[in-house]
């Protein structure tokens, strides 16, 4: 008896090791797993964004330059750049590019092409 007094102190403590790697990992992966769901609800904003500034120009007369479309105050701290390079001699052929920026980087680049 006298030599297992010990062994139960250092069994709590190797228990709370173990416990605290555990709590650590798991820890981290809701991190990890947080800024995922930030980076994909971003990316999704983002593309929802730059196809509804596609729309829009679509719908506009055939210009040789365009205008973003307002953005919803909720989305205020995205900002959307269009433009345009002609692909034709005759200038008939458009290629159109969304660009969508949240807080000065760009997130999405968003090409398609319109004919006069």
């Amino acid at each position: 008896m006298k030599g297992e007094q010990g062994f139960a102190l250092i069994e709590v403590l190797i228990s709370v090791a173990v416990l605290s790697i555990i709590a650590v990992c798991f820890l981290s992966s809701l991190s990890t797993a947080s800024m995922a769901t930030l980076t994909t609800d971003e990316r999704e904003t983002a593309k929802n964004l730059a196809e509804t500034q596609m729309e829009y120009v679509k719908g506009l007369g055939y210009a040789t330059s365009y205008t973003s479309a307002s953005i919803p105050p909720e989305y205020s701290t995205y900002n959307a750049t269009i433009g345009v390079e002609p692909l034709h001699e005759d200038g008939k052929i458009q290629k159109i590019t969304v660009t969508i920026t949240h807080q000065g980087i760009a997130v999405m680049h968003l090409e398609n092409f319109k004919v006069k």
